[in-house]
């Protein structure tokens, strides 16, 4: 039951769309990730997805239309909504993200951009 600093986690890792585990509440985990670019298509069929922007601005694609998150905002993508989040003109967005611990990172979804393990920091 101590505070978690999240610029000195941040500031463990560099690597991107690879999200570290920082706790976990209950079945829950809240990740951190760092993103930049555009990632993979997805859904998933039974978890609905939290993702809170700490800085910078996310795109997230859907199908039928964009939504740009700002600095401070959240989205939550219902479960079985393909989504596909993204960065423009090579900005790092750094995230923080909230799910269930067993969320598959890309859904069914196979990928060189997919993480089976999310290290805990």
């Amino acid at each position: 039951m101590k505070p978690i600093n999240l610029k000195e986690k941040y500031s463990t890792f560099n690597k991107k769309w690879h999200p570290h585990q920082i706790a976990t509440i209950d079945d829950m985990q809240v990740l951190l990730a760092k993103v930049q670019g555009e990632f993979v298509w997805h859904a998933h069929e039974n978890e609905d997805e939290l993702f809170q922007v700490m800085k910078g601005t996310l795109y997230m694609q859907f199908r039928d239309r964009t939504e740009t998150v700002h600095e401070g905002e959240i989205i939550i993508v219902p479960k079985g909504v393909e989504h596909c989040p993204s960065t423009k003109n090579g900005e790092e967005v750094q995230l923080l993200l909230f799910e269930k611990r067993n969320t598959a990172h890309t859904g069914d979804v196979a990928h060189e951009l997919t993480q089976n393990h999310y290290p805990k920091i």
